[in-house]
């Protein structure tokens, strides 16, 4: 996926799929609330010491902010990562809602044509080639 170089930060070290990646999102969608590690275990369902050490992790990077009772939150001034968590969201809401709900594991994935044969799908490409081409000349 390309990248605008305007806002691009290299240095940022989260990256989609992590369990950082993933806690810092969480922090950075709820910015005026702040999360005990139990929370943040609850919310996300990861491991207690995971969460209690990404968070630390996290709070060493300066990527989030920690009160002086064990609160963790996002950081205001922190723009890139709020850009990085806006950007995970504009994929989300491009990409991961686009199956049917009614789709089971089990079951394969609709698709368009799916009540045609291959021969009548490839009749109607070729049908539509000649007349792309028809157009052409």
């Amino acid at each position: 996926m390309p990248v605008l170089l305007d806002d691009h930060d290299a240095d940022l070290p989260l990256r989609p799929g992590t369990t950082k990646s993933d806690i810092a999102a969480f922090l950075y969608r709820h910015p005026d609330w702040g999360y005990s590690p139990q929370e943040v275990t609850e919310e996300l369902d990861v491991p207690r010491g995971t969460a209690t050490t990404t968070l630390a992790r996290l709070r060493d990077e300066g990527l989030v902010g920690k009160t002086d009772d064990g609160y963790y939150h996002a950081i205001d001034d922190r723009s890139d990562v709020r850009r990085y968590v806006a950007s995970l969201d504009q994929v989300d809401r491009l990409f991961g809602r686009h199956r049917d709900d009614d789709v089971t594991p089990e079951e394969p994935e609709k698709r368009i044509g799916e009540d045609r044969t291959n021969d009548e799908l490839d009749a109607e490409l070729d049908a539509l080639e000649a007349e792309r081409d028809e157009s052409d000349e």
